[in-house]
C-alpha cells in the first residue's frame, strides 16, 4: 500500500482530532497533515512561508478539503488548486457536512474527485477513512508528487 502524505484542510479542531484518531485507528499509514483554512492550505502547497522545508511539509498526494473555513472556503481554495498547473493534478476529496447538491455539483465543476459528506459519529469516520484507504492507495494510481503539468 501507498504512503502518500495526505493534507487535510479543517478549521474545526473537533473534526481535525476525529479524523487523526480515525487515521491511527485504522492502521493508516499515510503522513496526515492539517492546515485550518483555504490560504494556509495554498500556502502549504505552494511551499510559501512556515512550509518551505518540503522535507517537514511535502507535497501530498491527496488533499481532504472541508468546505465551510474562514480565511479562505473550500471552494475558493478548491478553484485556485485546479487553476495551477503545478497543483492541479492532485485528488482533492470533499469532506464536508454539506449535502446540498447545488454545491457538490459545483465541487465537482470546478474539478473535485470525490464529495463525501461528513459522518455524525467516530465509527461513520472510521468507516470513511478505512474506505478512503482502500480506494485511494490500493485501487487508484496516484500521480507523482514531483509532476508539473
Amino acid at each position: 500500500m501507498q504512503q502518500v502524505p495526505i493534507v487535510l484542510a479543517e478549521d474545526d479542531e473537533d473534526d481535525q482530532l476525529i479524523v487523526r484518531k480515525a487515521f491511527q485507528q485504522a492502521r493508516f499509514r499515510s503522513p496526515l497533515h492539517i492546515v485550518d483554512n483555504g490560504r494556509e492550505l495554498m500556502h502549504y502547497l505552494r511551499g510559501e512561508g512556515r512550509y518551505q522545508d518540503r522535507e517537514a511539509y511535502p507535497m501530498p498526494g491527496l488533499i481532504l478539503l472541508d468546505l465551510n473555513m474562514p480565511v479562505m472556503n473550500g471552494e475558493e481554495a478548491l478553484a485556485q488548486i485546479k487553476a495551477d498547473k503545478n497543483l492541479q493534478h492532485i485528488p482533492v476529496v470533499i469532506l464536508t457536512t454539506s449535502d446540498d447538491q447545488t454545491g457538490i455539483n459545483r465541487c465537482y465543476e470546478l474539478g473535485a474527485s470525490t464529495f463525501i459528506t461528513k459522518p455524525v459519529t467516530f465509527s461513520g469516520f472510521l468507516n470513511v477513512v478505512s474506505e478512503l484507504q482502500l480506494y485511494w492507495f490500493s485501487l487508484v494510481a496516484l500521480p507523482d508528487d514531483d509532476q508539473t503539468s
